[in-house]
Parts: C-alpha cells; sequence; structure tokens
C-alpha cells in the first residue's frame, strides 16, 4: 500500500482561499491525516481585495472595512487567529439617504429598507403621500405566484412601489451589489424576502412578526452596531492567518494557468512552467479567472456572460476644522435618481472611532455603479474634485484634503443576475460528473461579503475531506 501523501491545491488567496487553508491545515494536524494543502496565489500578496493602509495615526481600509456581526464565520477565525483583543462594533449613529439634493434620515424600524414600524414611515420626507400609499398595497396585494427566480427590482415594487425603491431600497442594495436591482437575482441574494412573504403574504407584516425587538440595554451602556472589524486593519488579520498556515505552503506570483483532469488527478499547469499533480482542488478565483482555467469544459462557459461591475473607493483625511457644516450621523446612501457621481459616503471617524486620531475627520465615498462605471479610469485629482464637488452640496468644506486615497476595483463586484442560482446548480452537477474533488467557492458564487466568502472556503474543506476519505477507502479495497 501506497504511503504518499494525498495532495489539495487552494487556488486564490483571497479570504475565501485564504479560510480554507486554515481550516483543512487545521484539521490535518488535529487528526494527523496524510494529506498536503498548497495555497497558489498569482500576485504577491495575500487577502484579495482585503488591503489596509496605516498612516499618519490613520487606519484606512481600501476594500472592505467591516463584516456583518450576525454572521459569526468571520469573528470565529478572528478570534481562531488570535486578534479577539482587537475585534470592535461600529458606533451606531443616524444614517441618511440623499434624495433630490437633501439628506433624509434613515426611517427607523426599516431592514434593508423594508418598514417594520408604521409612524417613521408614514412620517418620512422620503415619499410622497401617493408613495406613501401605493406602499401599503402591501397589506393586502396576494403573495407572489411565481415559483422560479425573478429580480429584486420586479419583487420590491410589486410589494411596494417604485418611489419606496428608488428613494430607499435600490441605494441600500445597489450599495452591497453596486448592481442594478431590476437584473439581480432574488433567489441568490436575499431570498428571505421572498420565503417571508410565501409564508406571511404581506412583506411589511412578515419581516415584523420575523425582526427580533432591539435591545434597549441600559440608559449608560452604548448601543453596539450591527458590524464588526479588526481595530488594528483588516489587513492584520490577512497576515495572521497567514502566520498560521504551514511554512511553505503558500506560493505567491505563481499563477495557475490551466487546470486539467486526468487518471482520477488534477494537473495545474502554473505560469512558471511547472506542472503540480493533485488529488483535490478548491478554486477560489473570481469567476472570469475560473472560466479561462477551465475554458476546455463547456459548463463553465456562463461565466464569460457573468458581468461585474468597476468600482473605486476615495478616502480623506482632514483637519476638524474643515468642515464647516458637519453632520449628526455616520453617513449616507444616495438615491439613483439624484443628479450624483458617489453612491454613498461613510463618516468613517464617527462609525469607527479606532480609524481617526483625535481632531481629526476622516470620509470614505464611493464610486461607480452598474450602468456608471466611466468615473473609475479616471484620474485621482479629477476623482477626487467631483468627489468633493458632491460632498459640497450636502456639507461646507473649506479645505483640500490632508491627503486622499483612491483605490480602484475594475471588475470586481460579480452580478448575480436572475437565474445565476439556477446556473450553479447545473455546473455543480457537471462537476460531480466530471470533474469530481473541485470545488468551487467564492463571491463570485454564493455570497460577497467576507463572512459568505469564509462560509464557502469552509464548506469546501469539508467536501475536500469527505471526497480524499472516499478515494482513501476506495484505495484501500483495491488492494
Amino acid at each position: 500500500m501506497s504511503t504518499v501523501n494525498q495532495r489539495v491545491a487552494i487556488i486564490g488567496g483571497g479570504i475565501t482561499g485564504l479560510t480554507a487553508a486554515y481550516y483543512l491545515q487545521k484539521e490535518i494536524k488535529e487528526k494527523n491525516l496524510a494529506i498536503d494543502c498548497c495555497l497558489l496565489e498569482a500576485s504577491h500578496r495575500l487577502g484579495g481585495k482585503i488591503q489596509t493602509v496605516v498612516k499618519d495615526g490613520f487606519v484606512i481600509e481600501r476594500g472592505p472595512d467591516s463584516f456583518l456581526a450576525r454572521k459569526q464565520s468571520a469573528a470565529r477565525l478572528v478570534n481562531e487567529v488570535g486578534l479577539s483583543d482587537k475585534l470592535v462594533y461600529n458606533s451606531s449613529g443616524k444614517s441618511y439617504v440623499l434624495v433630490n439634493g437633501k439628506l433624509h434620515p434613515m426611517p427607523g424600524g426599516s431592514v434593508m429598507g423594508i418598514p417594520t414600524q408604521m409612524t417613521p414611515f408614514v412620517t418620512t420626507g422620503l415619499f410622497s403621500p401617493i408613495g406613501k400609499l401605493r406602499a401599503a398595497a402591501d397589506f393586502v396585494l396576494p403573495k407572489t405566484k411565481e415559483q422560479g427566480d425573478q429580480s429584486l427590482g420586479e419583487f420590491f415594487r410589486r410589494r411596494l412601489g417604485d418611489e419606496v425603491v428608488e428613494n430607499l431600497i435600490e441605494p441600500l442594495l445597489s450599495g452591497i451589489y453596486a448592481g442594478d436591482i431590476d437584473k439581480l437575482s432574488l433567489m441568490s441574494t436575499f431570498p428571505q424576502f421572498y420565503q417571508v412573504e410565501q409564508k406571511h403574504r404581506s412583506l411589511i407584516l412578515g419581516m415584523k412578526h420575523t425582526t427580533p425587538p432591539k435591545s434597549k440595554g441600559s440608559k449608560t451602556e452604548k448601543p453596539k452596531g450591527i458590524f464588526q472589524t479588526v481595530s488594528t486593519g483588516l489587513q492584520s488579520f490577512v497576515d495572521k492567518i497567514e502566520e498560521k498556515l504551514v511554512p511553505g505552503s503558500v506560493k505567491k506570483g505563481v499563477k495557475v494557468e490551466k487546470i486539467e483532469r486526468k487518471s482520477e488527478q488534477y494537473h495545474l499547469y502554473l505560469s512558471n512552467g511547472e506542472t503540480m499533480v493533485v488529488d483535490s482542488v478548491i478554486v477560489s478565483t473570481p469567476h472570469a479567472v475560473t472560466q479561462s482555467m477551465l475554458s476546455h469544459y463547456p459548463f463553465f462557459d456562463f461565466f464569460k456572460e457573468m458581468p461585474s461591475t468597476s468600482v473605486a473607493t476615495v478616502a480623506m483625511a482632514f483637519p476638524q476644522s474643515a468642515i464647516k457644516k458637519d453632520i449628526d450621523g455616520t453617513g449616507f446612501v444616495v438615491s439613483r435618481k439624484s443628479d450624483f457621481t458617489i453612491t454613498a459616503c461613510t463618516w468613517t471617524h464617527k462609525k469607527w472611532e479606532h480609524t481617526t486620531p483625535d481632531g481629526k475627520v476622516l470620509l470614505r465615498c464611493y464610486v461607480g455603479k452598474s450602468g456608471d462605471e466611466a468615473i473609475v479610469d479616471q484620474s485621482d485629482d479629477e476623482i477626487i474634485k467631483v468627489v468633493l464637488e458632491d460632498l459640497n452640496q450636502t456639507m461646507d468644506i473649506t479645505d483640500s484634503p490632508d491627503f486622499a486615497i483612491v483605490s480602484r476595483w475594475k471588475d470586481s463586484m460579480p452580478q448575480y443576475t436572475v437565474g445565476h442560482k439556477d446556473r450553479l446548480e447545473t455546473m455543480k452537477q457537471e462537476m460531480a460528473k466530471h470533474l469530481p474533488g473541485m470545488y468551487i467557492a467564492g463571491g463570485s458564487y454564493e455570497g460577497l461579503g467576507l463572512p459568505d466568502c469564509m462560509d464557502q472556503g469552509e464548506a469546501a474543506t469539508h467536501k475536500v475531506l469527505a471526497f480524499l476519505q472516499q478515494q482513501k477507502q476506495k484505495s484501500v479495497v483495491g488492494v
């Protein structure tokens, strides 16, 4: 009987691949498994879109800045790698929607734009009386009859009308996906809303019934926010995960150009001319890269048509004295119908106190959305100028920033268009037939938030271990 270790390759060193490598190596060590695990990353750094700049006392995230606290996989891994003392919640505060040049407070009790309390919704200036009346039709409309997928826009317009969608739901949801909600898939992004409607008929009543009341806590205790991050920056989280990996198990600057299955093993053809032969593969690359590595398998062809949106973030540091018209809140999103280039702005110094030295202000703005991505290709100076012009329609900023950091993310936001879930399911069925032992995970597939990517990475490790165990048993039987 052969004593050669089974081999696993994880392709892609973003948070999905890192999570998979960490948990797979942990299982190997704890159970003393005869498995070797290698992580391959085409660039010279790990973490993907997670990048942190620490400068002049500021902690600035160039990509994602936090994760939802209720999705526990991220905080669990933060604790695993020894950063539990650096885990912090955001400061809760007012957030706004910019409509017709005016900032409107987010209606209290709304969940992703869906009202669960009537008084704030009735009294808000976000909608006209006719818009509010149309939204009230949700109480009497029958539940959706369609059994297949539909767009987010189609679903919410039917339930709540155009005004609520365009002035509240669309800015919130497209802010997450940088997409067009009239093309984004309901079942791949927020299937829970469909399930609530199917169970309770009224979306408003259903969300009111299923949303737990907020804990009041003590009068002296600050309410916790719904997001968490690492106070030393998310890059420090990536670095800690990398430190925990087996020495020599990470190969950076090595691109996988092609993957082929031969004689029940996978041959990975690398950019350095080498060929790596492994028993199982986790592919955690963006969909376009995945398709290019596996272009000879036609069931990945739909990835050629899957769109991605380009976005940019603009972080600007100011002295506090530069902001002449301050606003009581932590940020705002922008209605698509507004004449603004920015799609959102976070007053980072208020939302994340650890990011900003005393006496300073840190603003982080977002540009780029589906159908309007040209701004991302402009020069840094032009982007900063446009962003400041937008901000000065709601704030009075008298000085230039002490410094600004523009981060461009080309084709970085995968778009889960209608039918995405069914296309993925068909692909998985074909993979099970033709590529057993290969698993796909990451932001292009089943959730693009950090915890979603981490969940996919961890789930892939369980599938790999189950597959390798099956292969080992077959080998023993065959001896």
